[in-house]
């Protein structure tokens, strides 16, 4: 019988490695744009995000929007949006991509007093599911397909 990572490389599926953080998140590391960021990997996030601190560092071009924000403990945080974007996991890459912008403070500053360290943003569900993900918590990879 086939490993599961053999089945999923001949399968075209691209491996993504993650870390554990000390405050069991998932860590994983993404280019936007051409620039490096640390990321959470958040099954339970509709939408991937930036903070708006990190709107100049991804070189996003910033749009307003209306759609309200929730999740990790806040709700009805504004947003912004930014489309158009190069994203890149490891190999896998999309040339086309929108992201959520909104403010990631709170969540930066329940890693800082856990002692772990802040995000950039969130990986969230819409990647994971245009990339038919398959998660390998054991081996703490991500695989998607392109």
């Amino acid at each position: 019988m086939k490993t599961l990572p053999d089945f999923l490389k001949k399968g075209n599926y691209k491996k993504i490695r993650f870390k554990v953080s000390k405050t069991q998140h998932l860590l994983i590391k993404v280019s936007i744009n051409g620039v490096k960021g640390n990321f959470i990997l958040d099954t339970g996030a509709s939408n991937s995000c930036v903070g708006f601190e990190s709107i100049s560092l991804f070189l996003l071009n910033a749009k307003s929007s209306k759609t309200k924000a929730s999740g990790a403990g806040a709700t009805g945080m504004l947003t912004q949006t930014s489309d158009g974007n190069y994203l890149q996991l490891g190999s896998w890459k999309d040339s086309e991509f929108e992201l959520v912008i909104f403010d990631l403070s709170h969540i930066n500053e329940a890693l800082v007093q856990h002692k772990a360290k802040p995000v950039h943003g969130i990986i969230g569900a819409d990647i994971l599911m245009k990339g038919k993900a398959i998660i390998d918590y054991y081996n703490h990879c991500l695989y998607l397909l392109k």
